[in-house]
């Protein structure tokens, strides 16, 4: 196997007085999708904050493409080639459509390139492009979510991170994400992706990663965590999806 694109060894995390994250270790290969599942409270989101640098590890290392990013600056992670969809469909609601995605390409100076890279995200959801001019907080919850992960490819980042992609849609529309989660792995992306919905995000995972109250549970493939009774029992709330 190629190495990890991220890396994750011994990271732990701590809100104040609070540790959350103890020791927990995590791999992402380039081309892969894979999933961090736990209950509420597992440290999910928190793994993410900390790769992104919203959350400060105390111990442990984040390697990305070889470099160690642990102790870096939030605002310089989207210039390594990390895109960032945050949990709850955030977007610049008093915004259009076309407005938000160019917030998603701070970083090009360039403004063929920032029409090409929205011109490419229209592509891919085609119905922001039918609502390009909209303001976003117009739009359903599953255009928000779709304008959120089309602003986190402006930059056509090499791992692209969401937290909770499903979180709050309407069935029609936690399909239509995933259908695109799955497509964006098709052209090649590379995904990390924290999900309540376990047996939805492991069906598509090449592999995942359960936690339990800040640490490594399991770890395997997405089919054979999906495969295993104890991991069905203590997270996918019986047997999951057939």
């Amino acid at each position: 196997m190629t190495e990890p694109l991220l890396a994750i060894r011994g990271l732990e995390t701590a809100y104040g007085a609070v540790q959350v994250l103890f020791g927990v270790e995590l791999d992402v290969h380039p081309g892969e999708i894979v999933a961090v599942i736990g209950p509420n409270g597992a440290g999910k989101s928190t793994v993410i904050k900390t790769v992104i640098g919203l959350a400060r590890s105390s111990k442990g290392s984040i390697r990305f493409a070889g470099e160690e990013i642990s102790r870096m600056a939030p605002h310089r992670i989207p210039a390594l080639g990390i895109g960032y969809v945050p949990q709850g469909r955030i977007v610049f609601a008093r915004m259009t459509v076309e407005d938000n995605l160019e917030m998603g390409a701070f970083l090009i100076g360039e403004r063929a390139r920032r029409r090409r890279a929205v011109d490419a995200v229209f592509a891919q959801f085609p119905r922001l492009h039918e609502r390009r001019a909209q303001l976003a907080g117009s739009l359903s919850g599953g255009e928000q979510q779709m304008l959120a992960i089309g602003r986190a490819l402006m930059l056509d980042p090499r791992l692209v991170i969401l937290d909770e992609p499903s979180l709050g849609l309407s069935p029609k529309y936690v399909d239509l994400i995933f259908e695109q989660l799955v497509d964006l792995k098709r052209q090649g992306r590379t995904l990390l992706m924290v999900e309540q919905n376990a047996a939805r995000a492991l069906e598509l995972a090449d592999r995942g990663y359960a936690l339990e109250l800040g640490r490594n549970r399991y770890s395997d493939s997405g089919a054979a965590l999906l495969a295993n009774p104890e991991v069905r029992r203590m997270y996918l709330g019986g047997a999951g999806r057939a």
